[in-house]
């Protein structure tokens, strides 16, 4: 049974920029920008972009895995951390003010997990700093060994070994390096580290009642650190059982995710995912270290051991090997301030602090505020009814989409949808109602501000490029054409920079078909509206058809084929949604 967990939270919707305000009184030489709730950026308080000379390094991701990443933000190590909101993507906009903040004329690297928000994010970003003048590398990191290849798009999950290629990146950086030498540094050591994790526990989500999905006796093998389910689910073992499976995943020579032969030397990280003791902990390196010794025939010249990249309040332990080559191993010694990197050196504290202010844009474009207009045409009124309509599809079915949702990924798809919802409904009383491009704008604005995590980045493409779209094609009303032009335009955008297409399991399962059927209606003569309708029918059982499909992109291609026949998914079933509550809405006002 679910039970309510007991937490020094005050506000679930503010514990990370609580814990941030914590850290930064604490640790002297960490700071942060001003620009709280939306901008949540950890930086060094001595860094001044204007005047340093060095490649910032900077990383970031969803909170809760704390002390990852803030607490790594130091003289040696990263230069800024980018807070999301917990097991959320951070936006582009606060990955740009971070860029922004720290990056001098030696440029930036970008040193990201390999999550589809987090590379979506991080990646936009890198790209509109670059257009800025920036100069931008970006490393990705997947050093997970639980899976065995192929897994799809998604690919191997970011552990806590990228917690060891910050430290490389952030020493070659303090040593002068340049960009490209840094960025090249950090690749190698993420293509030689590999990371296994073991759960006793389920992570309890701020404001969430503790899951049961793990009965007392058992325990998850190869989990991630958003709470999603592990590879397998097996009999509690005794330690030197469990520490024996997970070394003999990580170094197994068939898949070779770690490329070291007997003889050679190694980096032992020993992570407790947030609710494991130290003792615990340090029972497994003292299990490990002979095993690496005796059972592998390596040299184990450093260990770590502690919580380094947690999972909220999980009960359980991920262990990371490095491949030892002596550059790496002067990189891991070479001194950081770094507050929770192990051997890290105390700085004097400085006076007292205030925010600082978020870097303005290098670009010259200014924002326009939008207004409703005053009188309102058929045209106009009909759209606005599409998009209530829509939104509040969305928002009845925000606690579906979270069932389903607990059950293929990390149970907060249907609040995901529903922050979004909500900001459309808000604001709808200011987009420019006459003007179908700029309002299409204004809705991506409004997820973007508000929606958060992967479907807030994909949505919010998804609405920009119909207005790129739109805006091409369009001088005074806009066609049905026109509209099946900019969903197309929409459909390709969110494939081009998701790297999903049909039958990945995703929510182009229901608008692919649904613009296909939707051209093909009016290239044959149908009415508009009817040609919606049809084509709103075909979204919805492209949502259903994703029940016999195996997730190739997502959070979802972590889970078992069996789990996910007993759903559809969650992402599908919501566009399906607001776009057939859309289509509805547009007949019946033409029909009155």
């Amino acid at each position: 049974m679910a039970f309510p967990a007991k937490k020094l939270i005050d506000d679930p919707n503010a514990v990370v920029t609580e814990f941030i305000d914590g850290l930064v009184e604490t640790y002297p030489d960490l700071q942060y920008l001003d620009g709280f709730p939306q901008v949540k950026v950890v930086l060094r308080a001595d860094v001044a972009y204007a005047k340093y000379d060095k490649v910032a390094v900077i990383s970031g991701g969803g909170s809760g895995h704390e002390p990852s990443h803030a607490g790594f933000v130091g003289e040696g190590m990263l230069t800024a951390a980018i807070c999301g909101d917990v097991f959320a993507s951070p936006p582009v906009d606060s990955i740009l003010a971070g860029i922004r903040a720290v990056t001098g004329p030696m440029g930036c690297l970008l040193i990201v997990k390999n999550y589809t928000g987090d590379r979506l994010n991080f990646g936009l970003a890198a790209e509109e700093a670059k257009s800025e003048g920036y100069k931008v590398e970006t490393v990705i990191v997947g050093d997970d060994c639980a899976l065995p290849p192929p897994r799809g798009f998604a690919g191997r999950r970011g552990l806590a070994g990228t917690v060891l290629v910050h430290k490389v990146a952030g020493a070659a950086a303090a040593a002068g390096l340049s960009l490209a030498d840094v960025a090249a540094e950090a690749k190698s050591a993420s293509e030689k580290v590999g990371t296994m994790g073991v759960a006793l526990t389920v992570c309890t989500l701020p404001g969430q009642a503790t899951s049961d999905r793990l009965g007392p006796g058992k325990m998850e093998l190869g989990l991630g650190i958003h709470g999603e389910p592990g590879a397998a689910v097996a009999d509690l073992q005794p330690v030197d059982v469990v520490v024996s499976h997970v070394l003999k995943e990580i170094l197994s020579t068939e898949t070779n995710y770690v490329p070291i032969t007997r003889g050679g030397r190694v980096v032992l990280m020993v992570n407790g995912l947030g609710g494991t003791p130290l003792m615990e902990l340090m029972i497994v390196a003292g299990k490990a270290v002979p095993k690496l010794q005796l059972e592998h025939g390596l040299a184990v010249d450093r260990v770590y051991t502690g919580s380094f990249m947690t999972s909220i309040d999980m009960a359980g332990f991920s262990i990371s090997i490095l491949r030892a080559d002596p550059p790496i191993l002067q990189r891991l010694d070479a001194p950081t301030k770094a507050p929770y990197w192990p051997v890290a050196v105390d700085g004097n504290r400085p006076p007292a602090k205030i925010p600082v202010p978020v870097p303005p844009s290098l670009s010259a474009k200014s924002d326009k505020p939008q207004s409703r207009p005053l009188q309102l045409n058929e045209q106009d009124l009909i759209l606005e009814a599409a998009i209530e309509a829509a939104v509040n599809e969305v928002i009845d079915l925000k606690d579906n989409l979270n069932e389903w949702d607990s059950k293929v990924g990390d149970g907060d798809c249907g609040s995901t949808m529903y922050r979004g919802a909500k900001a459309i409904l808000e604001d709808i009383k200011n987009y420019p109602l006459n003007d179908a491009a700029e309002t299409a704008s204004e809705i991506g604005s409004s997820i973007g501000r508000a929606m958060g995590g992967t479907s807030g980045i994909i949505y919010t493409i998804f609405f920009k490029a119909a207005y790129t779209q739109l805006k091409a094609s369009s001088h005074s009303g806009v066609t049905s054409k026109q509209w099946a032009e900019a969903l197309a335009a929409s459909i390709a955008a969110v494939s081009k920079y998701g790297g999903a297409s049909a039958g990945y399991r995703t929510l182009l399962d229901a608008l692919i078909p649904a613009s296909l059927v939707l051209q093909e209606k009016l290239d044959e003569g149908n009415d508009p509206s009817t040609a919606f309708v049809c084509s709103s029918e075909a979204a919805l059982a492209g949502a259903e058809s994703t029940k016999h499909m195996q997730a190739q992109a997502g959070r979802s291609s972590y889970v078992s084929a069996e789990i996910l026949s007993s759903v559809p998914d969650p992402g599908a079933m919501a566009a399906a949604a607001w776009y057939r509550a859309a289509a509805l809405a547009v007949k019946e006002r033409l029909e009155r």
